[in-house]
């Protein structure tokens, strides 16, 4: 497809279908479903990053009012071991297994009772002990356990002659980046509400893929996939945090089979950043060799992520280098490390965002060494087709980006020298970065059914987040049928629908919209059957090029401009401007408010979050939104978002994700907005008060070192 067809609905900007549901509190969560009977269940979490538990005495506990048991290990439903994730077998589902703890914050407990006060208090009655263990979570590049991450992501970049190509350029920047491990720390706790009837196992969970979800728990179980039945028909906010079977489910699960009776465990602040998905921090190193014209040499990049022993994971922080620029030689080792903790899982823009922070940095360091502008560096290193791969790209709207956004913000004024602008006592910058994000589809069904009364149903297992997936979808419905969005009703978020890829990845609503395309094709040859309804039904698994002969990304370029009090250290974002390229826009009001979100996720990234572990203990010390600082409304700048007319070619409606793309890039951006305004680089997030605050001794400025 190279043409943009003409449609009524796609690209018009519509509010969320479900606004008035959730902002007058009609909108049912996880822990709002009704059940008759309902007991609650109680998280007890392990006090220890390594070890066993000795005993766990529920005397106290079995003997207080409305207390139905306590469920641990040694005598909670046994689970399938073969159970796990997108990479392999994953050993944080195995939960109250046995008497092994393999990090801090681990559930190793369920009081059930009446109500939640009850199990909470017979929570606190319950006495552990342990025999601890020496624990590892001293995370850094050179660790002696470090090994080559998993390459399912594809083979590590390994072109040309890295080290003959650093030798022969003219600059060199050898550096090392480094961010903390993150929390999504999403709106809405973990909760799940489960069920079994007739051995069916059935629940309203809090979680970005009803069908995943249920195929898991069919594993665990060990049952048939179709006698699990799982709804999350409103989600308050993911992240990614919720993209996999979460522990709220799983307990909920294992308790309701042994009590007998509707279970909800809900999990509290703590528990959520304790018990699930976090982003692990990194430490990469990165050389990049350039000559006097700006032209790139050579690019090697050695990120290294945290990992657990129980799963296998890849934070692909060194997809950037292999996709960005152009360089001769291009090398990459991505590296893990297995510490004794929770296993990390996909946070928004899994690696891309951290990688993107150490590549565009790195960027700024060359144009800084060259006296170069940073557009202009980047402009000069545009490849045409995959530095790496070699192959075509489907389509490519950097340069769009980075010329549209520098006119918006007015770049061509720029002083490119440090330290150059001053409103009083404050020293004003303004930085810059580009960054892309693999794209695609994944499998995907649907089902449209032509109702008697001229309205169509369209069933989909998509789950909505909080990014307006239900509008969106109707939309694309609504043009696919050739009839208005009134006549579409939209039945989503349940895994008895069909599979269906999760929310994630930036290709939810891209492979949603496939299936729902082609299920609108075969309906439509269909409609001149009499009977009514009549249902036509596609599952897009054979119709997917698994291995495509272009690449397919989407680009954006973020601005920032920054005030920092070189007194007291704190910096201030005034403005951002991110321009973007994500395939045709569905919904620009729902698309503006994810990218805004985004940018507003990578600007808390830069200034606050941080995620820090006691090393004698291994626990996190700020599980809390007291500790664990995010941005807030004061925090948050006039914030311009905008997309550049873009089409991608290899989709039938020519989609493309945009859910992480706004947040991979921004951290940089205001990183080098600082370094323009300091003259000093922060090169570990967050860019906090102490990295920053200058004193003035014997006449020399110093500060901003970025030590820890």
């Amino acid at each position: 497809m190279s043409s943009e067809p003409t449609t009524a609905a796609v690209g018009s900007a519509r509010p969320r279908i479900e606004g008035r549901l959730k902002v007058t509190g009609a909108a049912r969560y996880a822990a709002d479903e009704p059940r008759p009977d309902l007991a609650h269940g109680w998280i007890i979490t392990a006090t220890v990053a390594r070890g066993r538990i000795r005993d766990i005495d529920v005397s106290a506990a079995l003997g207080m009012p409305g207390v139905l048991g306590v469920l641990d290990h040694r005598h909670a439903p046994r689970l399938n071991p073969q159970a796990g994730n997108y990479f392999g077998p994953d050993g944080s589902l195995l939960l109250l297994q046995d008497e092994v703890v393999p990090y801090a914050g681990r559930p190793i407990a369920l009081v059930v009772a009446e109500t939640p006060e009850q199990a909470r208090a017979a929570a606190e009655a319950v006495r552990v002990t342990y025999r601890p263990e020496p624990h590892d979570v001293d995370f850094r590049l050179d660790h002696p356990a470090a090994r080559p991450a998993s390459t399912a992501f594809g083979p590590e970049a390994d072109t040309g002659d890295v080290e003959a190509e650093l030798a022969a350029s003219a600059i060199v920047v050898d550096q090392r980046y480094r961010t903390p491990e993150e929390n999504c720390g999403a709106m809405e706790p973990h909760a799940a509400t489960a069920w079994w009837e007739d051995d069916h196992l059935h629940a309203v969970d809090s979680n970005q893929g009803p069908f995943s979800v249920s195929q898991v728990l069919a594993t665990l179980f060990e049952m048939d996939r179709d006698w699990v039945h799982i709804r999350a028909e409103h989600v308050g906010g993911g992240f990614g945090a919720k993209g996999m079977c979460g522990p709220q489910m799983i307990l909920a699960a294992m308790a309701a089979r042994r009590f007998g009776r509707p279970v909800r465990v809900t999990l509290t602040r703590e528990q959520v950043f304790l018990s699930t998905a976090l982003r692990p921090p990194t430490d990469q190193w990165l050389r990049v060799g350039a000559d006097t014209d700006g032209r790139l040499r050579a690019i090697h990049h050695r990120p290294a992520f945290a990992l657990s022993p129980l799963a296998e994971y890849i934070e692909w922080c060194s997809e950037q280098a292999m996709t960005l620029y152009a360089a001769p030689a291009i090398r990459t080792e991505l590296t893990a490390v297995p510490l004794d903790i929770l296993p990390p899982s996909p946070m928004r823009g899994p690696g891309a965002t951290p990688g993107s922070f150490a590549l565009e940095s790195a960027m700024d360091e060359v144009a800084e060494r060259l006296g170069l502008d940073p557009l202009e560096l980047r402009l000069r290193n545009q490849p045409a087709v995959g530095p790496v791969s070699g192959r075509p790209f489907s389509s490519r709207r950097s340069v769009a980006c980075l010329r549209e956004g520098a006119r918006r913000f007015g770049w061509a004024g720029r002083d490119h020298r440090p330290r150059t602008r001053r409103e009083g006592h404050l020293l004003i910058g303004t930085g810059m970065a580009t960054t892309s994000f693999s794209a695609g589809v994944f499998p995907s069904s649907a089902s449209i059914t032509a109702e008697a009364d001229g309205t169509f149903t369209v069933a989909i297992g998509a789950t909505d987040i909080g990014t307006g997936a239900r509008t969106a979808l109707t939309a694309v419905a609504a043009d696919a049928l050739g009839v208005g969005t009134e006549r579409i009703r939209i039945r989503i978020a349940d895994s008895d629908l069909g599979m269906a890829w999760n929310a994630g990845g930036s290709r939810g609503t891209t492979s949603w919209s496939f299936a729902i395309t082609e299920a609108a094709k075969a309906l439509l040859e269909r409609l001149e059957e009499p009977v009514r309804p009549v249902t036509a039904t596609v599952d897009t698994s054979a119709l997917i090029d698994y291995r495509p002969e272009k690449e397919r990304h989407t680009y954006s370029a973020v601005f920032a401009e920054v005030s920092v009090d070189p007194a007291t250290g704190e910096v201030r974002v005034r403005r951002m401007l991110g321009m973007f390229a994500v395939g045709r826009v569905i919904n620009p009001l729902l698309a503006r408010s994810q990218v805004v979100g985004g940018m507003i996720m990578g600007l808390s990234m830069a200034l606050h979050e941080e995620g820090l572990r006691d090393p004698a203990t291994g626990r996190q010390v700020n599980a809390d939104f007291a500790g664990y600082h995010i941005a807030a409304h004061a925090d948050v700048p006039d914030i311009e978002a905008d997309f550049v007319p873009d089409y991608e070619p290899d989709d039938p409606l020519g989609l493309n994700g945009l859910g992480e793309i706004g947040t991979a890039g921004t951290a940089a951006a205001i990183a080098n907005a600082v370094w323009h305004a300091t003259g000093t680089r922060q090169r570990i997030l967050p860019i906090r008060l102490d990295r920053v605050l200058e004193t003035v001794t014997s006449g020399v400025r110093a500060g901003g070192l970025g030590v820890a």
